[in-house]
């Protein structure tokens, strides 16, 4: 019974680790770029520029406008003969499973039969260039934080409430943090039945609310989830200087 408890409490911590690296969007010198890392931890973001499936612009209706991510030092800055006022993005960062002992190797379950989890870890992220509006589901965003609501907060620590989806619909049991850049060991917000969560806007700039989720697999052989990471950022103003 011991034994099966350490097991247990192994797979949440190495899942844990496993999902803590995300993807998000923020200005660096006047610019936007999309951010691969989890905290303060800026990581090499063109490094992982192959396995970013698709990114997509929008204008004010939501109307797809074209953008690409471009190679700029460490940087991938998001580049368009556009202006799109929101940007989303996927990144697949493959199938790992792990041996019990820390160490994560890029194979499946079908090579490494004896893995405590194999899973295949995907990256999703949306990003309003300005405050929090209003957002319709974005088809390749399998996993979503949607703000609730017809009216929005300007000021750090109003109340705020989202909602996950998964692939379009509510999902329970989602867990949700306010603040993945700044507070990103917080105890999480465990979504509700209709895949609601509330809580107040951390800060007067840059908000990255993100959520994970473990979706069921449809290939055991090979894994035995999705682990599913989500965020959504957009930036309050500050006061005038």
């Amino acid at each position: 019974m011991l034994k099966k408890i350490c097991v247990i409490a192994l797979t949440a911590l190495i899942t844990a680790q496993a999902s803590a690296h995300g993807i998000w969007f923020a200005e660096r010198s006047k610019q936007l770029a999309m951010i691969y890392g989890v905290g303060a931890d800026d990581l090499d973001a063109v490094l992982r520029l192959p396995k970013v499936g698709s990114v997509t612009g929008f204008d004010e209706d939501w109307d797809t406008v074209d953008v690409e991510l471009t190679p700029s030092g460490p940087l991938l800055l998001v580049t368009s003969d556009d202006y799109p006022v929101a940007v989303s993005a996927v990144l697949n960062n493959g199938i790992w499973s792990n041996t019990g002992e820390g160490h994560w190797i890029g194979k499946g379950r079908d090579e490494v039969p004896d893995a405590i989890l194999s899973e295949e870890t995907i990256k999703y992220a949306v990003h309003l260039r300005g405050p929090l509006r209003e957002i319709p589901h974005i088809n390749t965003q399998v996993l979503q934080i949607v703000p609730v609501g017809d009216k929005f907060p300007l000021m750090m620590g109003e109340q705020q409430t989202y909602q996950v989806l998964f692939k379009g619909e509510p999902v329970q049991g989602a867990l949700v943090k306010r603040d993945f850049v700044n507070d990103p060991d917080a105890e999480p917000v465990v979504s509700d039945k209709d895949g609601k969560v509330t809580f107040e806007i951390r800060n007067q700039g840059l908000n990255v609310v993100v959520a994970t989720y473990d979706a069921p697999t449809d290939r055991p052989k090979i894994i035995d989830k999705y682990e599913l990471l989500a965020t959504l950022s957009f930036v309050l103003p500050h006061a005038p200087e």
